[in-house]
C-alpha cells in the first residue's frame, strides 16, 4: 500500500546525495540539446521556450533514461547573458519524450530576449526570440515570415537559414513538418529521380516512429538556426498524421491497392492520430494548452500585434467533414455544395466570427492551411470541365460563401496558406465582390527544385482572373505590414538538392489600406 510513509521516504530520498542535476551528469551519454531549441507563441510579456533531451536521438526515447530530468532555463535581455530576466528548472518528463516547455512570463514587451538550456552539465544552443507590443498599442509596423512544407527526402533546408537570418517578428509554420512516408523515387519534370536523402522510417505507425520522423528532422542544422532566430506560431497540416486525412477519416490508406472501405476503421485511425498528435506537442514550442487530450489539440488561437494586426490560427483538419466526390483533383460533384458541409466545425467558426467582431486593429489576418480561392486548376486546354481540388475550401462551397460573406463585412482582410507546393495570391471574391486577398505560401523543400512556371501555367492563370502570381519555385513568405499597405514578398531559392543554394525576391504582392484586390509590384 503506498502511504504517507512512502510518500515521505521517497521524497526524502529525492533530497539526499547529490542534486539531480549532478546524478544527471552520469547517466546521458552524449550531448543531449542535438534537437536544438525554439521558442513559439509569443505574448506582451512571454513566449515558451522549448527543447528535448535527445543524446541518442533516433534511439528509442531518444537515449534518455525512463526518469525525470531536471533542466536549468535561462532568459536574458542581451546575447551575453549578462542581464537574465527570467530562469528556473523545469523537470523533463519521459511520458513526453523528455521535452520541456516553459511558458516564460514577466517580459517586457514589443522587444527582443535570448534563451538557453542547461542540462547534465551540458548547455543549449542560444535562441533568441522577440515578444509582442502591448495589446492595443498603437504600432506602425510588422515584418514576420511564412513557411512550411519540408519533406525531408525532396530537398536540403538551406531557405530556413536564408529566413534565420531576416529581420522578423515571429515565423508562422502552416505545417507539414514531417511527412509520414518513405519514398523510393522523387520526379522531376516527369522523370525518377533518386531522394536527396532518406526518412529512416518507411512510415509511421505509433509514437516511437513520429518521434524518430521529428528528431531525424530537428537534426538538420538550417532547421535549428531558424527556429532558434525566430518564435514560431506553430500548426499541422495533414502529413503530420497520414496524407488528406480530415476529422477521424483516414483518406490516404483507403486508397492504397487493395484497400477496402473497412481498411483503416475511425476507431483505429484515432489511435494513430493520438499518437501524431502526441509527438507533434512533444517537439513544438507551444502552451500546454495545446498538450492532445483523447488525440485531439485545440489549435485555433488568437494572435494580436498591438493594434496593426489581428491574426487568427484556424484548423482546417480536426472538425472537416469528410472530401466530397472522394477527393482529389477533378470537377465537382454534388456534394461539393452541401449546405451542411463543414470545414473549421460549427464551435471554431463561431469563435472566429466572435473574434472578428472584436475589431480593434488595421489588418484581419486568417492564418490556415488550405487555399479558399475556388480555382479552375486546368492547365491543358481539351480538359472540358472545371477541375477544383477536393481537399481546399473549394471543396466545400457553403462553408466558403459564409467565410467569404464574413470577411466582406470587415476591412483588410488577408488570408495566409500553404499546402500547395506553389506560390500563389489573388483576390477572394465573392458574388463578383472583392472581399479579400489570399496569400499561398510555396513549400520549403517539398516538390523539389521546381521551375519559375509549371507547365500550363499560363493557361491556368487565363482560366482564374482573380489569381495574380503563379510561381513553383521553393521558399518562404515575408509579411511586412504598415499602416498603408500590406506587401507580401515572395523569397525563393534556385535549388533545394544541394545543401546551400541562393535567395531571391521572385515578386511581391500589394494590398493597399481600405483598397480591394492584389497589386503586384
Amino acid at each position: 500500500m503506498y502511504n504517507r510513509r512512502h510518500f515521505l521516504a521517497g521524497a526524502t530520498l529525492a533530497g539526499l546525495a547529490a542534486p539531480a542535476i549532478v546524478r544527471a551528469q552520469g547517466i546521458l551519454r552524449d550531448f543531449p540539446f542535438k534537437l536544438g531549441v525554439a521558442a513559439g507563441d509569443p505574448a506582451s510579456d512571454g513566449f515558451v521556450i522549448w527543447t528535448r533531451l535527445a543524446p541518442e536521438p533516433m534511439e528509442r526515447h531518444g537515449g534518455m533514461p525512463l526518469t525525470n530530468v531536471p533542466v536549468e532555463w535561462e532568459v536574458a535581455s542581451d546575447s551575453g547573458f549578462r542581464t537574465i530576466a527570467a530562469k528556473g528548472t523545469e523537470l523533463a518528463r519521459p511520458e513526453l519524450g523528455h521535452s520541456v516547455h516553459v511558458e516564460v512570463a514577466g517580459l517586457q514587451p514589443d522587444r527582443p530576449y535570448y534563451y538557453r538550456f542547461t542540462a547534465a552539465g551540458e548547455r543549449s544552443l542560444r535562441g533568441r526570440a522577440r515578444t509582442l507590443p502591448a495589446p492595443g498599442t498603437k504600432v506602425e509596423a510588422l515584418k514576420f515570415g511564412v513557411a512550411g512544407c519540408q519533406h525531408f527526402e525532396s530537398g536540403f533546408y538551406g531557405a530556413y537559414r536564408h529566413l534565420a537570418r531576416e529581420d522578423l517578428a515571429f515565423v508562422y509554420h502552416y505545417g507539414d513538418f514531417i511527412y509520414e512516408y518513405q519514398q523510393n523515387y522523387l520526379y522531376d519534370s516527369g522523370l525518377p529521380i533518386f531522394p536527396v536523402r532518406r526518412y529512416d522510417h518507411r512510415a509511421l505507425i505509433d509514437l516511437t516512429d513520429f518521434r524518430g520522423a521529428y528528431a531525424q528532422t530537428l537534426m538538420d542544422i538550417d532547421q535549428q538556426a531558424v527556429r532558434s532566430a525566430h518564435a514560431v506560431l506553430s500548426t499541422i497540416d495533414d502529413h503530420e498524421v497520414v496524407n488528406d486525412w480530415v476529422s477521424d477519416v483516414d483518406n490516404w490508406s483507403l486508397e492504397l491497392p487493395g484497400n477496402d472501405p473497412d481498411a483503416a476503421p475511425p476507431e483505429v485511425f484515432m489511435l494513430k492520430k493520438q499518437a501524431a498528435m502526441q509527438a507533434w506537442y512533444e517537439h513544438m514550442p507551444v502552451r500546454r494548452a495545446l498538450l492532445p487530450r483523447g488525440g485531439m489539440v485545440a489549435l485555433n488561437r488568437e494572435f494580436r500585434y498591438g493594434d496593426l494586426m489581428a491574426m487568427q490560427l484556424l484548423d482546417t483538419r480536426q472538425y472537416r467533414d469528410d472530401q466530397p466526390c472522394e477527393d482529389g483533383f477533378k470537377p465537382a460533384c454534388p456534394e461539393v455544395f452541401a449546405k451542411d458541409a463543414q470545414v473549421l466545425g460549427r464551435a471554431q467558426e463561431d469563435w472566429l466570427n466572435r473574434n472578428l467582431a472584436k475589431g480593434g486593429a488595421t489588418w484581419n489576418a486568417l492564418a490556415q492551411q488550405v487555399t479558399m480561392m475556388s480555382l479552375d486548376r486546368r492547365r491543358k486546354p481539351d480538359e472540358p470541365k472545371k477541375i477544383v481540388n477536393l481537399d481546399s475550401w473549394a471543396g466545400y462551397e457553403a462553408p466558403r460563401e459564409r467565410m467569404l460573406a464574413r470577411l466582406s463585412g470587415l476591412d483588410n482582410c488577408i488570408v495566409l496558406t500553404g499546402d500547395e507546393h506553389q506560390n500563389f495570391c489573388g483576390d477572394l471574391v465573392l458574388k463578383d465582390k472583392i472581399v479579400g486577398a489570399e496569400f499561398v505560401a510555396t513549400s520549403i523543400s517539398s516538390g523539389g527544385d521546381g521551375s519559375d512556371k509549371r507547365n500550363g501555367t499560363d493557361d491556368f492563370l487565363k482560366l482564374n482572373p482573380e489569381l495574380k502570381f503563379a510561381n513553383d519555385q521553393r521558399g518562404y513568405l515575408v509579411c511586412d505590414v504598415n499602416r498603408e499597405a500590406w506587401q507580401t514578398h515572395f523569397m525563393v531559392v534556385d535549388k533545394v538538392t544541394t545543401p546551400v543554394n541562393n535567395l531571391s525576391k521572385r515578386a511581391t504582392g500589394v494590398v493597399e489600406n481600405r483598397v480591394a484586390g492584389i497589386k503586384m509590384a
